[in-house]
């Protein structure tokens, strides 16, 4: 289970932890991400286009991490955790964390069409933000509350991530079949403020520099061209 957000953290603990960031050394990778840099652009994906923001809703996992990946990347304006699907009478982290509600912890990313496309923020949410062939659950957090997921009502988008699913099935990319859900809905409900901007505000925590650093360095060295 994730550590819990209010427990006082060991300074000496979360540098051990760190040490290998740190000092510039490699970081240890899950098995899906040294596989980001051969994985597909998606072949069907609407591009780069004129216009005003647009948002994006995708859920794969603790939030914090997906959060911090996605605040890194150029084009987009903002990111906003919080818990999607479901109803908001119980979207809140004490009932979420349950997994009985329906949601998922996921994220809300406002981005500009002109300089990130839907199918690039898709590659990268495949690639290095989570395990997309985990089954409701990723890494030590389990439950359908961290199920992989991309949300959206609009049918256009829907097909985009629908046909990069078989794309990324067909390609071979991952040993196991894409768990990920195409779920028609656009209910977010933000979450409560401490878990916003989570990473950059607690980057030694240890859940953090475990699990969520060495995703953002992935993210890094896989994507330099959309790396802000």
């Amino acid at each position: 289970m994730r550590l819990p957000v209010l427990v006082p953290i060991s300074a000496a603990l979360a540098a051990l932890l760190a040490l290998p960031l740190l000092l510039g050394g490699e970081v240890p990778l899950r098995p899906g991400a040294a596989q980001a840099s051969s994985l597909p652009d998606p072949a069907l994906d609407p591009g780069r286009q004129p216009g005003a923001d647009r948002t994006a809703v995708l859920a794969g996992g603790c939030f914090w991490g997906m959060e911090a990946i996605f605040e890194a990347v150029k084009g987009v304006r903002s990111v906003e955790t919080g818990y999607a699907g479901g109803s908001g009478e119980t979207a809140r982290y004490a009932e979420v964390s349950r997994g009985t509600t329906g949601h998922a912890e996921g994220i809300r990313i406002t981005y500009d069409p002109t300089q990130v496309s839907y199918g690039q923020l898709l590659k990268v949410f495949f690639a290095v933000a989570h395990d997309p062939t985990e089954h409701n659950r990723q890494g030590p957090d389990v439950g359908p509350q961290y199920r992989s997921a991309i949300f959206t009502t609009d049918p256009q988008l829907q097909s985009v991530a629908r046909a990069y699913i078989q794309q990324l099935d067909r390609s071979g990319s991952f040993d196991r079949p894409i768990a990920t859900r195409v779920e028609a809905s656009d209910r977010f409900y933000p979450a409560e403020d401490y878990h916003q901007d989570f990473v950059r505000r607690n980057p030694l925590h240890p859940y953090v520099v475990v699990h969520d650093l060495p995703k953002l360095a992935a993210f890094r060295a896989a994507f330099p061209q959309l790396s802000r």
